[in-house]
């Protein structure tokens, strides 16, 4: 997995954000030590690349234990290639060592 470069607080802007309580509640409680705040920026970012291009693989073939073929229902982006899977399409989900299904496109597992 990458490690994402972290900005000083102090060079951040505040925004203020209304969360209902039980989601705030969960993002704490998925942080952990890490911050909910922190994760919060993680997830933003995330997107933010997936959705500009920008985006980096972030997993290997060595983290995926299984995988089961599928059908995209809406556009995904492959998590060990980057190529975009178009809804409606074939693709794999595969299982990681940490439990999380991603989206894979057929090919990215292959020789």
């Amino acid at each position: 997995m990458h490690t994402i470069t972290r900005t000083s607080t102090t060079d951040m802007e505040v925004t203020s954000i209304r969360l209902e309580r039980e989601l705030k509640d969960k993002l704490k409680e998925i942080a952990g030590n890490q911050g909910y705040q922190a994760l919060i920026r993680d997830v933003l970012w995330n997107y933010v690349h997936q959705k500009s291009g920008e985006w980096k693989p972030r997993f290997s073939r060595a983290d995926i234990r299984a995988s089961i073929a599928a059908t995209a229902q809406q556009d995904e982006r492959c998590v060990l290639t980057g190529k975009l899977i178009p809804s409606q399409q074939p693709m794999l989900l595969g299982l990681t060592k940490n439990g999380d299904m991603v989206p894979l496109s057929v090919e990215s597992l292959g020789d």
